[in-house]
């Protein structure tokens, strides 16, 4: 797979406007300011493919990026931002269901977790809701050149234990900065397509 052929198509809002197109489809899910973006940017090696933005709860559209192969990568919007209204979690929410439901092809979805921290119980519960449609997923850890070095060792016995139950999948630790785990990611990738 080429990852530098992409390009930008189109946001959703709506899910009537969702592509009907029958391509496979590769999703990035994960809270909010979490970093799906800059990993998004890394894999294709372009710094303004995906939007990025230091204040959560900026992406709330669904953005789809085309390959030149028929392969969609596909950018959930953020979840568990606080300071965003009850209406607007639950708008974003019911589009995201939508999309699960919309009958297409999930080749793999990335889930993306901050390295530094537990996971979210909203975390958890995308990871199980991941699991009971048996739709094929990798863990990937963000913000790995945050974590100090002396928590690092410490941070990776916690991820062994709290992430157990998800313990079959693939679990990389990724850094925008520094490009660590990049090309474990595209392997990931690669392998499920």
């Amino acid at each position: 797979m080429k990852f530098q052929e992409a390009k930008f198509e189109f946001s959703c809002v709506d899910p009537n406007a969702f592509p009907k197109h029958g391509f496979k489809e590769i999703v990035f899910s994960g809270r909010s300011n979490v970093g799906k973006s800059s990993l998004i940017n890394k894999l294709f090696n372009k710094k303004t493919l995906a939007r990025t933005s230091s204040k959560p709860g900026k992406t709330t559209s669904i953005n789809f990026y085309k390959l030149k192969e028929p392969v969609y990568f596909v950018d959930l919007p953020g979840y568990g931002y606080a300071k965003m209204s009850y209406a607007q979690k639950e708008k974003i929410s019911r589009l995201v269901e939508c999309y699960f439901q919309s009958g297409r092809k999930f080749d793999l979805v990335v889930q993306v977790i901050d390295a530094r921290h537990p996971p979210t119980k909203d975390d958890l519960r995308m990871l199980e809701f991941i699991s009971k449609r048996s739709l094929p997923f990798i863990i990937v850890f963000s913000k790995k050149d945050k974590l100090k070095k002396s928590d690092y060792v410490e941070r990776l016995k916690n991820i062994e234990r709290e992430f157990l139950p998800f313990k079959s999948t693939h679990q990389i630790l990724f850094s925008s900065l520094k490009g660590d785990g990049v090309l474990a990611v595209k392997k990931a990738i690669s392998n499920f397509l």
